[in-house]
């Protein structure tokens, strides 16, 4: 219960900064928000990670479904005993969702993080959250999968 909590808490942070950008600053327009770090900037993705996949919306979106599924599943059937497996793929799921939302209603996602001090994607927070989940769900797999006391592996056979 609450990794469901912690999913829509970040799917409803994602979908309240999207809204704010779209309402507030003109596609292609710009706001600062951490001189010299970080701006706003409203931009309109219509692919995945770096604009790859461009006008293939309706594909990702599938996958991303297909994803938040089966994410959903692991998190339901508590597939990991670990909480940092959770919470990575929580995240992970959290991000799936915030951006299927946009595809599934745009037909793009609504990307508006620029970082001013290196070229790098526009980017929003549930990229943020696949990222950083996807970061952690690797560390746990490296470092803790399978070294649970007691236990050969994270099923419950083992």
């Amino acid at each position: 219960m609450p990794y469901a909590v912690l999913v829509l808490a970040l799917v409803g942070l994602d979908q309240l900064v999207k809204f704010l950008v779209r309402a507030y600053i003109p596609l292609g327009g710009s706001a600062p928000l951490l001189p010299h770090i970080l701006q706003l900037t409203h931009v309109q993705n219509t692919g995945a990670a770096f604009s790859i996949f461009s006008e293939h919306t309706w594909l990702l979106a599938i996958v991303s479904l297909a994803v938040s599924v089966a994410l959903a599943v692991l998190l339901l059937k508590r597939a990991f005993p670990r909480p940092l497996a959770m919470l990575t793929l929580s995240l992970v799921l959290a991000g799936a969702v915030g951006n299927l939302i946009d595809r599934a209603l745009f037909g793009y996602v609504t990307d508006m993080f620029q970082t001013l001090f290196m070229q790098f994607a526009v980017f929003n927070v549930a990229d943020i959250c696949v990222v950083c989940g996807g970061i952690g769900f690797c560390v746990y797999y490296l470092f803790f999968h399978g070294k649970e006391e007691g236990h050969g592996a994270d099923s419950a056979d083992g």
